[in-house]
């Protein structure tokens, strides 16, 4: 018999606590099945051209904000959240996915739902718009939540690193959060933050002298993103004693 990750064996004369091997709080399966609804459904369901209204009316494009809003729809209001939520191939989710995986789940765990879809909103509306300074006036197509899984992972580097630099699974939300002055003097951080954005900047110089055909990557959303999670956490977080699984 099996209750919450205890096994009870024999009437319960041999009990030992187990882990579970996949435990997600249950928003975040509930997020990840949002993405991958959605991806099934512009994939298999739409035509072509209703998959280009989508992209058209709901992706990020930075050129949307050199031309006057009274000459353009709505989509400048919605697009820097709802591209977030499209992605151009299965390879493209998968990889967003498994990194969601990996960091959104000690933070929603901190924050709970209510913050947690707050952090997102504003966490994809920052990587756009870092990623804006850079592309003003660009007509370029913006889609994927790799903004928003580096926002957690910058949310992440606050907190989820002991002090032997060990991160436990299940536990990760208990630990106190760092001042940004323990967090740049933690060596498990700093090597967490500085791989991160030496493979980030590299592939910006890739994309710069090398060929950009079959879809660019958006690494300056991705350092806005992590800047945005790694300084504005403390805004989101209640501390481990108000934790929430879902």
């Amino acid at each position: 018999m099996r209750n919450d990750g205890v096994e009870v064996q024999g009437g319960g004369a041999d009990i030992r606590r187990r882990e579970p091997a996949f435990n997600l709080p249950g928003s975040l399966v509930a997020v990840l099945a949002v993405l991958i609804a959605i991806h099934v459904v512009r994939t298999y369901l739409l035509s072509p051209s209703t998959d280009e209204f989508v992209l058209l009316h709901f992706a990020f494009i930075p050129g949307r904000y050199a031309i006057p809003f009274a000459e353009q729809d709505m989509g400048w209001l919605w697009s820097p959240v709802t591209y977030s939520l499209l992605h151009g191939s299965w390879e493209h989710l998968i990889f967003n996915a498994f990194w969601m995986v990996a960091f959104g789940a000690p933070v929603v765990r901190r924050i709970g739902l209510l913050r947690f879809f707050l952090f997102w909103c504003l966490s994809a509306a920052a990587a756009v718009a870092f990623h804006t300074t850079l592309h003003w006036g660009a007509m370029i197509l913006v889609v994927g939540a790799s903004g928003v899984v580096s926002g957690l992972m910058g949310a992440a580097a606050r907190f989820v690193f002991s002090p032997s630099g060990r991160i436990s699974r299940q536990f990760a939300h208990l630990n106190r959060r760092l001042t940004i002055g323990e967090a740049l003097s933690n060596r498990s951080v700093l090597v967490f933050s500085g791989i991160w954005f030496l493979t980030n900047f590299l592939i910006g110089f890739g994309q710069v002298f090398g060929s950009a055909e079959g879809g660019a990557i958006a690494w300056e959303a991705h350092i806005g993103g992590f800047l945005f999670g790694f300084l504005c956490f403390p805004l989101f977080d209640v501390g481990a004693a108000e934790t929430r699984r879902d």
